[in-house]
């Protein structure tokens, strides 16, 4: 009797409770709002992940404990790594081959491009994190310090993403994002000096950009190609000649008989000092712009020095009238501006 009692309330309160949410009509439809294509996605252990429609196209290590930032894996539209650290047979006197990285031979005489010398690249902090359907993007705050610990130099990084579906779309300089198609890695820099003093880039072919090949690609390792804006090929005739850009392009995988193929096309955007600039390549699997090659640049307090790099990353071994519509959609492109702190 008791249980029949307990059930005939239980039936009552769901009825009132039915005829309560049909007064009410139906629930309101929520107001979602368009999840952005091209994302990046902060991480633990200071790294951030871009993605395009989930799917991660590079990921920017920014670790305190590091000697430099760097981007790593450098995903190509197959899914296969292009880039790796260090060089595939000195991994020692090469460790600090960082994938894709920025970093310096001599400022004011201080060696930021090796590892082991003291001195570090570190990242002072997050600026900014922004998604977009065209590109994402990351602000972040640098300091050059010496083994001291004194600052030789400030730099402010501005690292973008954006996906190109086409060849055919890139002369827009928009280009539409694809999660499986192939992208562009932007790279704004703004160095500045940390105090009254002016900061001297001495000259060297090392510095700013290197990107480390992965060793399929490489001309020795893997039978790779290097190419660049005028026509010449491998470093015999590449090795610190001025140009646009380099691209280095070669096997990532093997199906079969068949070998999959693809690569990384580094660009000089014309708004650099000393555009076209000499690269300094080798056969082994590695490309660098190398921007004081031909003579030191000083940077006087107030008078930010701002660069820019793009890195394509693309299907195939393509061709320079390949790869030239993708440069100019590059050059066309608005020099971003890098904004100060906000408070």
């Amino acid at each position: 009797m008791i249980q029949q009692r307990l059930t005939l309330t239980a039936m009552t309160i769901m009825a009132v409770c039915w005829r309560a949410c049909l007064a009410q009509g139906p629930a309101a439809p929520l107001a979602l709002k368009p999840i952005p294509r091209v994302q990046v996605i902060p991480l633990p252990y200071d790294q951030a992940s871009f993605q395009c429609e989930g799917r991660e196209l590079t990921r920017y290590h920014f670790g305190a404990g590091l000697v430099r930032p760097f981007w790593y894996p450098i995903v190509a539209p197959g899914g296969q790594t292009l880039t790796r650290m260090g060089h595939p047979h000195d991994p020692d006197s090469h460790r600090h081959h960082y994938s894709v990285w920025i970093s310096h031979n001599k400022v004011n005489g201080v060696d930021f491009w090796s590892d082991g010398t003291g001195a570090r690249i570190v990242c002072q902090r997050v600026l900014q994190y922004e998604d977009g359907d065209d590109e994402a993007s990351m602000l972040s705050l640098n300091a050059w310090q010496d083994k001291q610990g004194k600052i030789q130099l400030l730099e402010r990084r501005r690292t973008a993403v954006r996906s190109w579906a086409t060849a055919s779309s890139a002369p827009s300089g928009k280009g539409q994002p694809d999660a499986g198609g192939e992208w562009l890695l932007i790279v704004d820099l703004q160095l500045e000096s940390p105090g009254a003093e002016p900061v001297v880039l001495e000259q060297t072919p090392f510095g700013m950009i290197g990107v480390r090949m992965a060793k399929s690609i490489g001309v020795h390792d893997g039978g790779g190609r290097i190419l660049n804006s005028a026509g010449q090929v491998n470093e015999a005739e590449v090795f610190r000649k001025p140009a646009r850009w380099v691209d280095y392009s070669g096997a990532v995988a093997q199906r079969g008989a068949e070998m999959v193929c693809a690569g990384i096309t580094l660009m000089d955007h014309p708004s650099n000092p000393g555009h076209p600039t000499p690269f300094h390549v080798r056969e082994d699997g590695w490309m660098g712009a190398s921007l004081t090659l031909r003579g030191p640049l000083k940077i006087l307090p107030g008078q930010p020095l701002r660069l820019r790099y793009g890195l394509w990353v693309h299907r195939g071994i393509p061709a320079v009238r390949e790869v030239q519509p993708h440069w100019e959609a590059f050059s066309q492109m608005v020099l971003t501006s890098i904004s100060p702190d906000k408070k």
